[in-house]
């Protein structure tokens, strides 16, 4: 286990949950001030919220068990209760098992997955400022924002294709490869995946090679 004090759990980017994961956690678990006790009247932890409800979102979406990721909140008060949770949140993750064993991703896939996140945090960023940030200072409306129809509509039209880009390049750095073998590799259709190479190919990020009817990075 590792510990990372930052001041306000609003300084936890999603960046910081990846690459955690990326470099071998098996979960992750923040822990900030009670909601509506915010020190810096920032409520950088109801930020910390919107960040790792969707975080979870992400993690479902590419194959992670959402469950590896907690977020609680306690005063200096809730030694006992403190206690009681990290050792619930241990229990659960032993109960997981390794990340991507547990989830049987094989680990070069995982690293992959997480890397193509990674890689789009900037605009996930951008996006949740955006369009994802929730006026009202309830955990139930956080809760129920990011369950809602508009935010999974928006995940799928933003998140989902623009991920499913970042994997496609990650497979073009290794070689140029044919449509099929890239909806292979990640588990999208061979319509889908045209569907990405022309939007891709229209913004100059990649070229078809007739001769080997293969993609490559332009």
């Amino acid at each position: 286990m590792r510990l990372i004090r930052v001041m306000c759990t609003g300084r936890v980017d999603l960046s910081f949950v990846l690459r955690a994961l990326s470099k071998g956690m098996d979960g992750v678990f923040i822990i900030g001030c009670n909601l509506g006790e915010c020190n810096y009247t920032t409520h950088g932890n109801f930020h910390a919220l919107g960040m790792a409800l969707l975080c979870k979102k992400i993690m479902a979406h590419i194959g992670i068990d959402p469950e590896r990721l907690r977020v609680e909140y306690m005063s200096s008060g809730d030694g006992i209760r403190f206690a009681e949770v990290m050792n619930e949140f241990s229990s659960k993750i032993k109960h997981l098992g390794p990340l991507g064993k547990g989830e049987g991703i094989e680990k070069g896939l995982l690293a992959q997955k997480l890397e193509a996140v990674l890689a789009i945090t900037p605009f996930i960023r951008l996006l949740e400022r955006e369009r994802l940030r929730v006026p009202l200072r309830t955990s139930e409306e956080y809760y129920k924002f990011f369950a809602s129809a508009d935010v999974n509509k928006i995940f799928k039209e933003f998140i989902v294709d623009k991920l499913a880009i970042s994997q496609i390049m990650l497979l073009l750095r290794e070689k140029p490869m044919p449509t099929g073998e890239i909806a292979r590799r990640i588990g999208l259709t061979p319509s889908e995946v045209s569907r990405h190479m022309n939007s891709s190919s229209r913004q100059g990020l990649v070229s078809y090679d007739e001769g080997q009817k293969s993609y490559a990075l332009a």
